[in-house]
């Protein structure tokens, strides 16, 4: 005889998939709340400043996109995504993926150090509030650059790190892969791979892994390396190293004190500037991109000395690399001076128009700031690229006008929200000092998890400065790994104290949360 209590009773309302996506999102309603609402507004941003927004450096991706070849100052990694999407001939779907990008970084956010290091659901989400709500995030999804692929997959690496304690080869290879696309999407990426490697080796992870990681990394890249050296003769990714760095340094370089032999470096002292420091440039982009009238005087800029056309060469960048070596060696206390002070840049309350307007304004959502005088886009600059010409070229890959359509009211929508809503630079250095404090308390383990996410911030933030100039657009990588590492370091001090359980008795079933 069977007892009704034995019976399995069958449940015909048992959920289905959708019930317990439904039951999943309840589980998480303030994170899925902060998701839809940066889901809304990416959609008014893509429906007030369609199909996409306008660099000047996104011309030269659309140009890749179209004719595959190594660039010869930025690696192709972007223009492969562009690629990739070429057949569909849309910038909006572009921009979509984009914005895509953006609500998933949020996602990882929340996931890892929810899931992971046990923070409240409020805290986790409030990691990941910036990345879903900050409007010059959102601005630069909408715009055609790699900066947004670039930070996905670098808080892609740092997740899947920090998850697992104990990491297969099989593990290490995705890393790797994913390190050689983030190199391959900025050439800044290459150097993450040295930390993470050195934070496996810290954490004693098995050599198969690393070797993994390592060799997973290193294939594509040096697999690109080789296709840049059947065009340009150089075993390299780029072949603007050296005049990004002369650009840094020509701010403040004096010739005077560089001690160049005028007779055997004839070409370093061709890159001299002539001009007296008190009324040089105070940025040091117009030294590499300005225009100049040749002569190296005044409004003059230097580089166009070399002729039209031959600026990205390799003997004017082994040239430039050589000058920008001797004036950092030369003054050293000098650069250090441009260098801080770039740094620093990242954390002023307000954000002071720099490098210039025009370029300030390019991160910004302007009302009808593309609209000529007759209220019509503008036109794209026709200025000459590979092959074309980059006006011709944005409009072969949308397969129709690609110019940025303002749309009211959505365009006003976003323009006032830019103007309220955005993580000023004194909060980010805040969430830095968190996690630095993270790392400090944690020295005797290295800093523990913290140090990864944090000493990446860092780097991304330094980076720029040491060997560039300044950029709004370089800062926004480097938040999605400050919050986490300042997540991190106040999960204890946020998280409710656990009370241990009493020991179940037999009569008593033991019950896990659902």
């Amino acid at each position: 005889m069977v007892s009704a209590a034995e019976m399995t009773p069958v449940d015909p309302s048992a959920p289905g998939r959708i019930a317990r996506v439904w039951a999943f999102v309840g589980r998480h309603r303030v994170f899925a709340a902060a998701f839809a609402m940066g889901g809304v507004l990416r959609l008014i941003t893509m429906l007030g400043y369609g199909p996409a927004m306008w660099f000047n450096d996104s011309y030269e991706y659309v140009s890749v996109a179209l004719h595959p070849r190594p660039h010869p100052i930025r690696p192709d990694g972007y223009g492969f995504w562009l690629l990739l999407l070429k057949p569909f001939h849309s910038f909006t779907l572009v921009t979509m993926s984009q914005h895509l990008m953006g609500l998933a970084t949020g996602a990882l956010i929340y996931a890892l150090v929810r899931a992971k290091f046990g923070l409240p659901k409020w805290g986790a989400t409030l990691a990941a509030v910036p990345v879903l709500f900050d409007a010059y995030q959102i601005q630069l999804e909408q715009l055609i650059m790699s900066d947004t692929l670039f930070t996905l997959l670098v808080v892609g690496v740092i997740t899947i790190v920090l998850w697992n304690r104990r990491m297969s080869w099989k593990l290490g290879v995705v890393v790797g892969l994913l390190l050689a696309l983030t190199a391959l999407t900025r050439s800044i990426g290459l150097p993450i791979l040295a930390l993470v490697v050195a934070y496996l080796l810290i954490k004693r992870t098995g050599w198969k892994a690393i070797v993994a990681v390592i060799m997973a990394c290193a294939v594509p890249v040096l697999a690109y390396m080789g296709w840049f050296s059947t065009n340009f003769g150089k075993f390299a990714m780029t072949n603007s190293d050296g005049l990004i760095l002369y650009m840094r340094t020509a701010i403040f370089a004096d010739c005077n004190k560089m001690h160049i032999d005028k007779y055997r470096e004839l070409q370093m002292l061709l890159l001299c500037i002539n001009d007296p420091v008190n009324q040089r440039k105070d940025y040091a982009q117009w030294y590499l991109w300005g225009q100049g009238n040749g002569d190296g005087q005044g409004t003059g800029e230097v580089l166009h000395r070399w002729g039209a056309g031959k600026k990205f060469t390799d003997i004017t960048n082994e040239a430039a690399s050589a000058f920008a070596t001797r004036a950092i060696t030369s003054q050293p206390g000098d650069y250090l001076k441009v260098v801080a002070r770039d740094f620093f840049r990242a954390f002023n309350w307000g954000r002071p128009r720099f490098p210039d307007e025009k370029t300030y304004n390019m991160y910004r959502f302007i009302p009808f700031y593309e609209l000529d005088d007759s209220g019509n886009p503008k036109r794209l600059p026709q200025w000459p690229s590979y092959q074309g010409r980059t006006d011709t070229d944005a409009y072969t890959y949308e397969q129709g006008p690609p110019e940025t359509k303002i749309v009211a009211p959505f365009a006003q929508i976003m323009s006032g929200y830019q103007q309220v809503v955005y993580l000023p630079g004194i909060v980010l250095g805040g969430v830095m000092l968190i996690g630095l404090y993270g790392t400090v308390v944690r020295w005797r383990r290295f800093g523990g998890p913290v140090i990864l996410p944090w000493l990446g911030a860092f780097g991304l933030l330094l980076a720029p400065a040491a060997t560039a100039e300044f950029d709004y657009r370089y800062v926004l990588p480097a938040v999605p790994l400050a919050c986490i590492a300042a997540a991190i370091t106040l999960r204890r001090g946020v998280t409710l104290a656990r009370v241990r359980p009493k020991p179940a008795s037999a009569s008593e079933p033991t019950t896990v949360p659902a």
